[in-house]
């Protein structure tokens, strides 16, 4: 079990106003699963990314990640079990212009101290994978939007990550590229990667071989095998 969450709940409370942002979450994600999670705009998706990515702690509920409860974890043990098991793929690529396509796939592994050759391998390894060996030179801003978001994949899996978290991967990408990156992420979870994707788009939605919903804070319904 990659991800199990109990009667989950995240409020945020400001001198004048209390806000429920996720209210009692019941989620069990299994390794190799590939679920998506539907739903309108504040309805809590962004929330329950940061609590699953390890970003965030719930105000109650339990979250076992790997099996480890770790709802309450201080930052930086969130932070040490975050950099060595999750990849994230964001909407805005999250790319530093003033790196190449290659420096900004090594910085992960530069994070968690692996030693230059073995940098070397993966960076070199993860870009063949991605079509991208032939741009390992050029800087985002030389790329198309297809391309950079290519990149964050990259960057994303290339420490070999139990979990790919992504938000809204297609959402600054014409159709032809959203589609790319979407057979992208299937061919990935084919290949054993663990996805779990926050999107509006149903045909995106599509492409996880489970649907969840969120409406006001709460799990509505579930689809399997879409």
């Amino acid at each position: 079990m990659i991800i199990e969450t109990e009667n989950l709940n995240k409020v945020y409370r400001t001198e004048e106003v209390e806000t429920t942002a996720l209210s009692e979450i019941n989620l069990k994600v299994d390794e190799g699963e590939f679920v998506s999670l539907m739903g309108p705009s504040g309805c809590g998706k962004s929330t329950m990314l940061h609590i699953l990515g390890l970003i965030d702690n719930p105000t109650q509920g339990n979250y076992r990640f790997l099996g480890e409860e770790v709802s309450q974890y201080p930052e930086r043990k969130r932070t040490n079990l975050r950099k060595s098991n999750i990849g994230f793929v964001f909407q805005s690529f999250n790319l530093i212009d003033e790196l190449t396509v290659y420096e900004n796939i090594e910085l992960p592994l530069i994070y968690n101290k692996m030693p230059a050759q073995e940098r070397k391998k993966r960076v070199d390894e993860v870009l063949e994978k991605m079509d991208m060996s032939h741009r390992r030179n050029h800087f985002p801003l030389q790329l198309s939007g297809g391309q950079q978001q290519r990149v964050a994949v990259a960057r994303a899996i290339v420490n070999q990550p139990n979990l790919i978290l992504a938000d809204e991967p297609t959402g600054n990408l014409d159709s032809e590229h959203g589609n790319e990156v979407m057979k992208l992420l299937e061919t990935l979870n084919k290949e054993g990667s663990t996805i779990f994707m926050v999107t509006h788009s149903s045909e995106n939605a599509a492409y996880g071989n489970r649907i969840i919903r969120l409406l006001d804070g709460k799990l509505i319904q579930e689809n399997r095998d879409r």
